[in-house]
């Protein structure tokens, strides 16, 4: 089984990988799946935590809480990337309007990123874990959100989503090889 998938948009690399988004040292900004207080918990936000150190939520107090779809930049601390962005991904269960407010954390998480002249970002499958999103319809969403938003980046050239497991690696490269190809660039 191929690791990495990746594809160019307009000078842009989109790029799904099986891996540990703690250990991405390529990345300026990596994104945290937060909760809204912005603190350590289980999944993403616990392993972004621990390898940041306690100064993370430190940081992030100044900022708590963040509504569902907002997100917020702090410094990387002990992570081998220079910046962190949380956002809070909808709980798919009790969101009226998903689909909506998934997208909207990747949308603002770009934007944070390239409004700071970063160049490069990786996600996690933001909502997938114990906010119940569905990963096929959450890597739908995910993507499109980011493919949409690519004509709008200006210093941002790379576009990792950095995929937990196998089964979550195969439905995020296989519906980022479908719009790609849906949109005709291949």
């Amino acid at each position: 089984m191929e690791e990495n998938f990746k594809v160019m948009l307009d000078n842009v690399e989109i790029e799904c990988l099986i891996g540990d988004i703690t250990s991405q040292p390529d990345i300026d900004v990596v994104v945290n799946a937060a909760n809204k207080y912005l603190a350590p918990g289980g999944g993403v936000a616990g392993a972004i935590h621990k390898k940041a150190g306690s100064l993370l939520y430190e940081e992030c107090k100044k900022y708590a809480p963040i509504n569902t779809g907002e997100s917020v930049i702090t410094a990387g601390y002990n992570l081998p990337n220079p910046y962190v962005i949380h956002t809070v991904g909808p709980v798919y269960s009790k969101e009226n309007n998903p689909a909506e407010k998934l997208s909207s954390c990747f949308i603002n998480s770009l934007k944070l990123a390239d409004n700071k002249g970063l160049c490069s970002i990786a996600f996690p499958a933001i909502s997938t874990g114990i906010f119940g999103y569905p990963i096929e319809e959450a890597a739908e969403v995910s993507l499109k959100a980011v493919i949409g938003f690519v004509p709008e980046l200006k210093t941002i050239k790379k576009i990792r989503f950095v995929l937990f497991d196998e089964h979550s690696f195969v439905v995020f490269s296989r519906k980022l090889k479908e719009l790609y190809e849906r949109k005709g660039y291949t």
